[in-house]
């Protein structure tokens, strides 16, 4: 019989699959970035990028908290999400509602991540792991900030233009 699985486990997979959706969020952001229309949407992407390496290696140090090696576990979630993505870049390429299509899909992402480390945070102050609470905080606060943003892009650029040629 198995041993029985332990909130230690749940945190320990729940951060691999973070740790494997960031990694897969780094590789998307630069296509992303391609394929924004605006100057502002290219930016907001690529200073995304800058920020998920900060949070792949904050992560990492979590890994090394727990004692346990820095390694993914495919994360089907953003894997959908992502192909998601790249959906609306080839169905909507060259057209005025493409910045709109890629706004919502990374806020899909972002809803992703708010939610998975939202919990991680939630179970590390409940084991006592509070170096790694704190490390999991600085991301789900930029993690916001970037939701916040894309809303404001959605509402200032992306959207009224989608609309004027509807």
């Amino acid at each position: 019989m198995a041993p029985e699985k332990t909130l230690n486990d749940l945190f320990l997979d729940t951060l691999k699959d973070i740790y494997f959706a960031e990694k897969q969020i780094l590789k998307a952001l630069p296509k992303m970035a391609r394929a924004s229309q605006s100057e502002e949407g290219k930016a907001g992407f690529l200073k995304h990028r800058d920020e998920t390496q900060g949070q792949i290696e904050r992560l990492e140090q979590v890994f090394e908290l727990i004692g346990k090696p820095a390694r993914g576990k495919t994360c089907e979630a953003i894997q959908g999400i992502l192909a998601e993505g790249e959906e609306i870049i080839e169905e909507y390429k060259g057209s005025v509602a493409l910045d709109a299509g890629l706004i919502s899909a990374a806020q899909a992402v972002e809803h992703y991540e708010i939610a998975r480390y939202g919990t991680l945070i939630a179970w590390a102050d409940q084991l006592g792991l509070t170096e790694a609470t704190a490390l999991l905080q600085a991301t789900l606060v930029e993690e916001e900030a970037t939701d916040s943003k894309l809303t404001e892009l959605a509402r200032a650029s992306a959207n009224p233009k989608g609309k004027k040629a509807a």
